[in-house]
């Protein structure tokens, strides 16, 4: 799909992240809108926030309407959950707003994971876990089993403990779902005590990056962001988002 909107003034594009205290965090969130500025240097690209930060994402919706603008809210979020469903659909509650789909699950972020498992030196030995933030929506955690499939089958290796196949790649949530991250890493560690490495489904460090890093693995991977291909993605959900 063609990243560039239709002829004619192109919305105000929000990207609206979860918010974190986290000073590396919010860098890695900014780096998103800073690189789709870089990409398209027409778009007037805004940042918010469901939470921690300010502005909410709310806020600045309701700046560019009344301004007499049309507003995307792009989550940079990586599945469907309460603040997409909740916080960024009441914010777009407004003609002339609406709302992108979150950024996953998405075949770019299966190979930004797969980049970043090689970075820290998987091997074919090694039990993955896939650690996701979780959520207490359904739907998120079909997203998560999705990526996870995707990431398995780039690996070349199945879901689930290891067992005759070889070591396999096991899901865990930060919160909102279960096996939590810790448990994921004792299934997937086995009988054998093989070595466990983490894919931080995560999009930045803040919280649950901290809690992935307690959670007993070997290795953790780095989260997603920065990376260049997050704002092609996020450029074509702004896209789809005006088909």
């Amino acid at each position: 799909m063609s990243e560039t909107p239709p002829a004619g003034r192109p919305p105000v594009l929000i990207g609206c992240s979860h918010g974190t205290d986290d000073h590396d965090g919010r860098a890695a969130v900014r780096s998103i809108l800073a690189d789709v500025v870089t990409l398209r240097p027409d778009l007037d690209v805004r940042e918010a926030f469901v939470d921690v930060q300010t502005p909410a994402v709310g806020d600045v919706v309701t700046e560019v309407v009344a301004a007499g603008g049309e507003a995307v809210v792009v989550p940079l979020l990586l599945s469907v959950g309460f603040h997409v469903s909740v916080d960024v659909s009441k914010a777009v509650d407004l003609p002339g707003a609406r709302a992108a789909a979150p950024l996953g699950p998405d075949a770019s972020l299966v190979e930004i994971l797969a980049d970043r498992l090689d970075e820290v030196g998987l091997t074919a030995d090694d039990a993955v876990v896939l650690a996701a933030a979780g959520s207490r929506d359904p739907s998120a955690a079909v997203a998560v089993q999705e990526v996870a499939a995707a990431l398995a089958a780039l690996l070349d290796r199945h879901v689930g403990p290891p067992d005759e196949r070889g070591p396999g790649l096991v899901v865990g949530y930060g919160a909102g779902a279960q096996p939590r991250v810790p448990d994921a890493v004792r299934l997937a560690r086995g009988d054998d005590d093989r070595r466990v490495v983490v894919a931080s489904y995560l999009l930045a460090p803040g919280y649950f990056l901290d809690r992935v890093l307690e959670a007993g693995a070997d290795v953790v991977s780095a989260p997603l962001a920065p990376d260049r291909r997050l704002a092609h993605l996020a450029l074509r959900r702004f896209a789809a988002a005006l088909d």
